[in-house]
């Protein structure tokens, strides 16, 4: 069993408003607490920093290195049990990038640790800002009565228009990049190309679209990518689908896109993985709660709420996109649109964008969008009935996709974001990049930092997903039984 990895996140808001308490003009070190809830990914947890409990006069003492008092503990205690939520302890230090821990540090959270969870049922978080505004972290695990350890966090996250990680020196250490990832390393430096390549990324959806996404991002030299997809590549996918041929047909995508992708990568060491699930299922919603930036490659609603709250509550940017094709009654074109944007607090969501339709989602769930009577008694004009794409259509989505996080990551002249991008290929223009948040009405930004503890399930049974894997297994079978069926005839023979 592979060993549980930690992180940990934050909003811009949130870090704005711990760096301006602690990071002080007199340059003296001092503390703060904060509320935190979890989002258990099936391999990572993650805290996810909330309510900030700054301290009041008389709650701790500034000398040098700063100290907490009782009586700011048990505020902090009883807000957080209040909230739901746990314990973070942050204090700052005076050095930039990613910061250890002295001895008086390590003493101060372990006295934490206890108290925290006999309170809240959750670990204490402990949190260090340097002078640069960089974050470490650490979760202090319980391994036997009175004995917390501590659990470094592989990476802190910081959510806003930018997205900015700390990462830990030693469990993901700066990589060293192959002669063939030269010209890219020179295009954006050294520095952004290693917090490009250590991020950990899920692409949703391995058809067309996110066939080439993936395609594009282990050619930029990531080292960490993880696909989701139930269904198995058909002939009709040919014409769009990035790897598969006749050979592939019935296969699952993601078998046959990570195998041409561990060749086709540029990084070292380049770890892909292949989950043949669903994100609206327990086991792939938990997988894409192990990474650090999801891409949303899918084109129903159901898929696209769950990433929605995903990019909201976990604090995990999704980059979104989609196709749009018009025919004439003479099967001519009459227009094709495609769009991209990212998902996350202080951008608009995709219940806002229109990516979806939230009275669908329930409708997909109780299975409706997979029956064909229920899709022939749609309008002609219903974009659930449309089925017309090109690979060239599929190639310009997904390339908005890739440079709409390439953006958020780099952020080139200081711009994380390009705004939400809509292309008409019919007649060849951009539409004005849209900076708007969410509606006045939306219920996303109050999930905010939320976690695991908003009350909404986004995840259930999936009968279509299930029956995919279900054939896929049963024709894998039936082809073991006829090979073990020649072998026996051919030892036969030869006896």
């Amino acid at each position: 069993m592979s060993r549980r990895r930690y992180s940990t996140a934050m909003t811009q808001a949130t870090h704005d408003a711990l760096a301006a308490h602690l990071l002080r003009d007199d340059h003296q070190e001092d503390v703060a607490f904060a509320i935190w809830y979890p989002s258990e990914g099936a391999e990572r947890t993650t805290a996810l920093i909330a309510g900030v409990i700054l301290p009041a006069e008389g709650d701790r003492l500034v000398h040098g290195n700063a100290s907490f008092l009782p009586p700011y503990v048990e505020r902090a205690l009883a807000e957080a049990m209040a909230a739901g939520g746990g314990v973070a302890f942050l204090h700052s230090h005076g050095g930039p990038g990613w910061q250890g821990m002295s001895n008086d540090d390590v003493a101060a959270e372990q006295s934490l640790a206890a108290q925290a969870r006999a309170a809240t049922g959750l670990p204490l978080v402990g949190l260090t800002v340097g002078t640069d505004g960089a974050w470490s972290a650490r979760f202090w695990v319980k391994t036997a009565p009175r004995t917390y350890v501590r659990a470094w966090c592989e990476n802190v996250r910081v959510v806003g228009q930018q997205l900015r990680i700390t990462w830990h020196p030693s469990l993901r250490p700066t990589p060293h990049f192959r002669r063939s990832l030269e010209r890219t390393i020179s295009s954006w430096g050294r520095e952004a190309q290693a917090d490009l390549a250590r991020l950990h990324v899920g692409i949703i959806g391995a058809g067309s679209v996110g066939s080439m996404v993936a395609e594009a991002l282990a050619r930029t030299g990531l080292q960490r990518l993880r696909l989701l997809d139930f269904d198995a590549v058909e002939e009709r996918n040919l014409d769009r689908l990035l790897h598969a041929t006749p050979v592939d047909i019935g296969r699952a995508k993601v078998v046959v896109l990570a195998e041409a992708l561990a060749q086709s990568a540029t990084a070292n060491d380049f770890d892909i993985e292949a989950f043949e699930w669903s994100v609206v299922e327990e086991e792939g919603f938990r997988r894409a709660l192990d990474c650090d930036v999801l891409f949303s490659c899918v084109d129903r609603p159901w898929p696209r709420s769950a990433m929605n709250l995903i990019a909201y509550a976990h604090l995990i940017p999704v980059v979104d996109g989609g196709i749009q094709v018009g025919v004439t009654r003479r099967q001519t074109l009459k227009r094709a649109d495609w769009r991209a944007h990212v998902a996350a607090p202080m951008r608009r969501c995709l219940e806002c964008l229109g990516q979806y339709d939230p009275a669908l989602v329930a409708t997909e769930r109780d299975g409706y969008l997979d029956d064909p009577t229920y899709i022939d008694g749609l309008p002609t004009d219903h974009p659930l009935r449309a089925n017309e794409n090109v690979f060239a259509f599929s190639m310009a989505a997904a390339s908005l996709e890739v440079l709409q996080f390439l953006t958020m990551v780099i952020a080139p002249m200081g711009v994380a974001s390009p705004g939400a991008q809509n292309y008409h290929f019919v007649p060849g223009n951009l539409d004005s990049p849209d900076f708007r948040t969410c509606d006045e009405n939306c219920v996303y930004p109050r999930f905010i930092a939320r976690g695991d503890t908003t009350g909404i399930t986004a995840t259930a049974e999936h009968a279509v997903a299930e029956q995919r894997r279900a054939e896929r297994a049963a024709a894998a079978t039936s082809d073991s039984s006829k090979r073990s069926l020649s072998r026996r005839l051919w030892e036969w023979w030869l006896r």
